[in-house]
């Protein structure tokens, strides 16, 4: 392994993602290289067509490639199985999702309790570590809420806490704050600023530049390639934080 693949918490390579369509071959993504280290804070951007949602199942190993290597934490899965990329995306992987993908029926501290079931960590434990994941994103007291009986920033926060709760290497967030007011996605910004500068490392795919504007790297694709990377020098920083 290079030197460059060391250092990098996310190395893809070569990477292409063919689909077919009829008699047509779509090239969603035509040869990717892309490296990421930990505790970057990166921003997606892309047209619809562009390739983003792809690149985000490829680097959430919801997908693999068609051809190219893609090495995660020091483990290549560019060709693993299903099973394997369950157990990959469980153990490194924490999801945010534009619709919150919370289940209706069952508590806050339920929802964020699930990725420690299906780790095999006794109940004892991850209620514990469940309880204080909420306590750390301000939900300490809905925890026995269930999502219907909270604001959406609320239900965005759960499922902040539920990508956080197994401490992943990589935190990926979908248009987190695409059904959220514009004060509210504020504020989840916010929490994504401070989890930032708690050492996480976060890639969000979103098509609104000020939700990009917050992250320190933005990364545009166009046609299944990558148009431009660019430093963001003057990130957008809410007061808020800023106080703490």
């Amino acid at each position: 392994m290079t030197t460059t693949e060391n250092s990098a918490l996310i190395h893809l390579r070569g990477i292409k993602k063919l689909y077919k369509m009829g008699d047509q071959i779509v090239r969603a993504l035509d040869g990717v290289d892309l490296d990421i280290k930990s505790n970057e804070y990166v921003a997606i951007m892309g047209p619809s067509g562009s390739g983003k949602s792809t690149l985000m199942n490829i680097v959430g190993c919801l997908d693999t490639p068609s051809t190219g290597t893609y090495v995660l934490n020091g483990q290549d899965v560019s060709s693993l199985t299903d099973n394997q990329l369950a157990e990959i995306r469980n153990r490194e992987v924490g999801f945010v999702f534009q619709t919150f993908n919370l289940l209706p029926r069952v508590t806050c501290l339920q929802n964020v309790e699930l990725p420690l079931i299906y780790s095999g960590i006794r109940k004892s434990v991850r209620r514990e570590m469940a309880t204080k994941t909420l306590e750390d994103v301000g939900l300490g007291d809905r925890v026995t809420h269930k999502p219907n009986e909270l604001s959406g920033g609320q239900r965005q926060r759960v499922a902040v806490a539920r990508a956080l709760v197994n401490n992943p290497s990589l935190v990926l967030a979908d248009e987190p704050t695409g059904n959220l007011d514009t004060k509210t996605g504020d504020e989840i910004m916010m929490l994504f600023e401070r989890l930032y500068r708690d050492g996480n490392t976060l890639l969000v795919v979103t098509h609104e530049e000020d939700v990009a504007n917050h992250a320190r790297r933005i990364i545009r694709l166009r046609d299944g390639l990558i148009e431009s990377d660019t430093v963001v020098t003057e990130p957008f920083l809410a007061g808020a934080v800023l106080a703490e």
